[in-house]
């Protein structure tokens, strides 16, 4: 039950580059049909063409960026994305979401004794908590904030349990 995410940016790019030359095509069309000088007069485009060379660098250039562009594309076509829904271990078809997670972390992480704010970022393989504290004495907090991560990771139950780090930081405190 790993859903992957949709790959919205590229396909949003390219149906709105390809609804724009369709917009244009469909305006000189329209134009012609009526009798209007078109807004992309084909003559034009037609002689700009015949000009043109296959060695000049307006062409070289056209042609690297659409291969790159279509690479770009190709990868973010192939490529798997972070999984939206991460499995839970048992028999059942059951997921959660990686913000429901990261959200039940933090609030975990924050709510230990001492900690005044904390941020976690969940990777594909660990989690990595950023924590800070108003305390001088930090001794014992990132155990604390380790093992009530572990506890909730244990009610969770997520199917690959991720490693934790722990960064704390203290604020210092002018005497």
């Amino acid at each position: 039950m790993k859903r992957r995410p949709r790959r919205t940016i590229p396909a949003t790019l390219t149906a709105l580059v390809m609804l724009a030359a369709c917009v244009l095509v469909a305006i000189s069309a329209i134009q012609l049909i009526i009798g209007q000088s078109p807004l992309i007069s084909y003559r034009s485009v037609t002689d700009t063409l015949h000009r043109t060379h296959w060695n000049d660098t307006t062409i070289l250039g056209a042609g690297v960026a659409a291969v790159l562009l279509g690479l770009v594309m190709l990868l973010a076509a192939l490529l798997p994305g972070k999984p939206t829904v991460l499995p839970l271990t048992g028999g059942l078809d059951a997921g959660v979401t990686r913000r429901s997670l990261r959200h039940a972390l933090q609030n975990t992480a924050a709510s230990v004794d001492g900690v005044s704010r904390a941020q976690l970022k969940l990777g594909s393989r660990t989690i990595v908590a950023r924590i800070r504290t108003d305390r001088t004495n930090t001794e014992g907090l990132t155990e604390a904030v380790r093992r009530a991560l572990d506890q909730r990771l244990d009610e969770v139950t997520p199917l690959t349990r991720p490693a934790t780090k722990i960064q704390l930081h203290a604020t210092r405190n002018a005497p």
